[in-house]
């Protein structure tokens, strides 16, 4: 029997990978962009589009009540990827800019995820994936705000995990390192004449968004789906020295 997944964030980089093969392999891809022209888009190349702005509630409701519709309350999967991140330091950063980052990356993916929980516990099988980042356990100068998102989008992901063991649904986080999507080009400064890049020598290490799409499927089809998915040589490396490293040496390292 066909697999239904919903994956947001669609239009471009991690999510377009991602619903290209898994549509390959077999699932029915139900694609959900913040823009009417990129849902539209979406729906020219095959897909079942959705339009969903993480950062307005209504337009959550809508879109759950849309993929409800469209699956007769049964979803196999839910792919949580869209988001964007604020830049800047923390002094610059208004209360409101703040909330918008919180809005889009926690506020949003935790109302449309509790919208289509009865939906995903019917099977006793579901699966979660959350794109989360390699900030979402190491944090930078400048990017505290899109770093603070991630991080409790890992915290609220290991809660939803285990209180949802009991209804068979198994959920997976991926940490992505640098990846060349359109992400930096949408990143939102705080200080346009002083915007926040990423070092030079990060570029050595960047991979396309194809390198994501393995570990999302792992995630998805696996029986036995890693609760955490590094991605990139920059995630690992973190991952460890973060493990390893006193916090005031981890410091200078991220302090450059």
């Amino acid at each position: 029997m066909q697999k239904t997944i919903l994956i947001t964030g669609c239009s471009s980089g991690i999510g377009l990978a991602c619903a290209s093969e898994l549509r390959r392999r077999g699932w029915r891809v139900l694609a959900a962009c913040r823009k009417p022209q990129d849902v539209a888009r979406m729906m020219e190349l095959g897909y079942e589009g959705i339009e969903l702005d993480l950062d307005t509630p209504d337009s959550v409701s809508r879109a759950a009540e849309r993929v409800l519709q469209l699956t007769n309350h049964r979803l196999d999967a839910l792919f949580n990827n869209a988001g964007y991140g604020v830049y800047g330091p923390l002094q610059t950063l208004s209360r409101e800019q703040l909330h918008q980052q919180f809005s889009t990356n926690l506020f949003g993916t935790h109302q449309l995820t509790m919208l289509l929980l009865p939906a995903l516990q019917v099977h006793g099988a579901g699966r979660i994936v959350m794109t989360s980042s390699v900030m979402g356990f190491i944090a930078t100068p400048g990017r505290g705000a899109y770093a603070a998102s991630k991080y409790a989008l890992e915290a609220w992901s290991d809660t939803l995990r285990m209180e949802q063991r009991s209804y068979g649904i198994r959920v997976s986080i991926i940490e992505p390192g640098p990846i060349h999507t359109q992400f930096t080009e949408n990143v939102n400064q705080t200080e346009r004449d002083k915007p926040i890049r990423n070092p030079g020598i990060a570029a050595r290490f960047t991979l396309g968004p194809e390198a994501v799409v393995n570990k999302v499927c792992h995630a998805l089809e696996s029986s036995h789906p890693r609760l955490r998915y590094p991605v990139t040589l920059v995630a690992h490396i973190m991952s460890v020295l973060r493990r390893l490293l006193p916090a005031r040496a981890l410091d200078k390292i991220l302090q450059g």
